[in-house]
C-alpha cells in the first residue's frame, strides 16, 4: 500500500474476542491482500504465560480473520537476564515492525510497554508509521493507553495503590494534532458496588488526573467493545461498535456514538476546546447499520458483544425450550453456548468470564440428561431425536480437548440409557441392553 493510505485504529476492549472478527476483516480488506503482519507482544512480555497469549492471539488471527502473523518479542523477557538486549536482536525487531504492513498490540502493563518500546526506540517507529501514514497500526487495551502524550499506568494504580499520575506517552497521535490522553475500558463496570470506570480508575481519580493535562489537552475514552478507526488517507475519524468516544475536558464530556463519522479537523477542535459539540455531530445512517450488523454477526446469540450477554441469552432459550418440552433446541443451545465459549477462549485478556460460562453449560447439559430420563418410556421417540446434536457437540468437545464437557455429556447419554463406544472411526451408539443387531444409533463423525 501507499505511503499517506494507513489507518491507526484504537480499541477499548474486545481485540481478540468474537466481537471484533468483522473490524479486523475490514482492517485487513484495506491492506488489499496477503500482508506482513506482526504482533507485539511487549505490554504482557514480562507474564510467565506470555507464549500460551501470542499463540492464542496468532490462531485468533489465522482462523477468524485469516491473517498469518509473527510475533515481534519482548527482547527483555527473553533474554537469560534483565539486561539490555543484544544490538542484532534489537534492530531486527525494529526492522520487522518498521516494515510490516499492519502490526497489532493489545493487553498487558502499559507502563512495562511504554518502558521497553523507549529503550528500544520502537516508539519512535511506532509514530514514524502514523506521521507517514503506512500501514495498519492496531493498538488496544494496555497498547491504546501508551498512544498519547499522557499515559494511565493502570497497573500501578489500580492493583498496587500508587497515587494517580500520568507518564510520558509514545504521543503517536501528536502527528495527528491530538494532543491526548487515551483511555480504554472507558465504560468498565466490573467493579459492581465500586467505580471502575475509566480503565478502573473512576470518577474521582479521574477528575483530579486530568487537571494535570496542559490546558490544550483532553482525555480520550474509548468503551469496551469499541474502536476508533483513524484514516490517515481520509483524514476522517469513525467510531466503530457498540459504545461510544468520549471527549473530556475538565470534567465536561462529549459523546461520540458508534456509527459516527467525522473530519479529523472536527476532532481536533473539540480536544484542544477551539470548537464546542453545539454543532450536531454528523452521523451516517449506512455506517451505523453496517456496524450494528458487525456487531451481531461478529458476537452470535443474537447480537451478544460479550460472553457474559451471550451466556445469558442461551440461559433464556434454553428456560423456555425445556418449558415447551422442546428437546432438540434444548440440545442445539447446549452445541451453540459451546461453541460460542470456544469462540471467546481466543482472547487474549484476562478471563472474561470463560469459567462461569463453563459452569452454566455444565448445569444445561444435567438438566437435559434429567429431561431425557424420564422419556426414557419411548426413548426411539423422546431421547432418540437429540442424540445426533448430542453425539455432535460430543464429538466436537473432544476436537477441542475438552475432554470432561465430552465425559459430562456420555454420562448425560449414559443417564438416558444410551451406551457409547469409541474407535477411531467416531462414537457408536445403542439403546441399553440392546444387542447389536438390534441397535438403533449410527455413527457421530469421527
Amino acid at each position: 500500500m501507499n505511503a499517506g493510505d494507513g489507518l491507526l485504529v484504537l480499541m477499548g476492549s474486545g481485540e481478540t474476542s468474537p466481537t471484533m472478527v468483522t473490524l479486523h476483516r475490514e482492517l485487513v480488506a484495506h491492506l488489499g491482500g496477503d500482508a506482513d503482519a506482526v504482533i507485539l507482544e511487549t505490554p504482557y512480555g514480562f507474564q510467565v504465560n506470555r507464549d500460551d497469549i501470542s499463540a492464542r492471539a496468532r490462531e485468533y488471527f489465522r482462523r477468524s480473520v485469516g491473517l498469518a502473523t509473527v510475533v515481534a518479542p519482548d527482547l527483555q523477557a527473553d533474554g537469560p537476564s534483565i539486561g539490555a538486549p543484544g544490538k542484532g536482536d534489537a534492530d531486527k525487531v525494529r526492522d520487522l515492525v518498521r516494515r510490516a504492513e499492519w502490526v497489532f498490540s493489545g493487553p498487558g502493563s502499559p507502563s512495562y510497554a511504554l518502558d521497553r518500546w523507549h529503550a528500544l526506540r520502537l516508539g519512535e517507529i511506532l509514530r514514524e508509521r502514523v506521521a507517514r501514514g503506512y500501514g495498519v497500526t492496531v493498538m488496544a487495551s494496555a497498547a491504546a493507553c501508551t498512544v498519547g502524550s499522557a499515559a494511565l499506568p493502570v497497573y500501578e494504580v489500580y492493583k498496587a495503590g500508587h497515587p494517580p499520575a500520568w507518564l510520558t506517552g509514545l504521543d503517536m497521535l501528536g502527528a495527528l494534532g491530538l494532543p491526548v490522553a487515551v483511555i480504554p475500558h472507558y465504560d468498565n463496570a466490573e467493579g459492581g458496588t465500586h467505580d471502575t470506570r475509566f480503565c478502573y480508575l473512576g470518577e474521582p481519580r479521574l477528575a483530579a488526573l486530568e487537571y494535570e493535562l496542559p490546558d490544550e489537552s483532553a482525555v480520550l475514552g474509548i468503551d469496551e467493545h469499541t474502536a476508533v478507526i483513524l484514516d490517515l488517507g481520509t483524514s476522517s475519524v469513525r467510531v466503530w461498535g457498540r459504545g461510544v468516544m468520549t471527549i473530556r475536558r475538565r470534567g465536561s464530556s462529549i459523546p461520540v456514538p458508534g456509527g459516527t463519522t467525522l473530519p479529523l479537523e472536527r476532532l481536533r477542535g473539540l480536544v484542544t476546546g477551539a470548537e464546542s459539540a453545539a454543532v450536531p455531530l454528523p452521523r451516517r445512517p449506512a455506517d451505523d447499520a453496517a456496524d450494528t450488523a458487525s456487531d451481531a454477526a461478529a458476537a452470535g446469540s443474537g447480537g451478544a458483544a460479550t460472553l457474559q450477554e451471550a451466556v445469558a441469552a442461551a440461559e433464556l432459550a434454553f428456560d423456555s425450550a425445556q418449558e415447551a418440552r422442546d428437546a432438540a433446541t434444548m440440545a442445539e443451545t447446549v452445541v451453540e453456548l459451546e461453541s460460542v465459549i470456544a469462540a471467546w477462549s481466543a482472547d487474549m485478556e484476562e478471563d472474561q468470564g470463560g469459567e462461569w460460562a463453563r459452569t452454566v453449560l455444565h448445569g444445561m447439559i444435567r438438566r437435559l440428561a434429567r429431561a431425557a430420563g424420564r422419556g426414557l418410556s419411548e426413548p426411539e421417540h423422546t431421547l432418540g431425536r437429540i442424540l445426533v446434536p448430542l453425539l455432535g457437540l460430543r464429538t466436537r468437545m473432544r476436537a477441542d480437548g475438552a475432554y470432561d464437557l465430552a465425559d459430562e455429556v456420555r454420562e448425560a447419554l449414559a443417564a438416558g440409557g444410551v451406551e457409547l463406544h469409541d474407535t477411531a472411526a467416531g462414537s457408536a451408539w445403542q439403546w441399553e441392553g440392546k444387542s447389536d443387531d438390534q441397535q438403533t444409533g449410527s455413527r457421530s463423525e469421527p
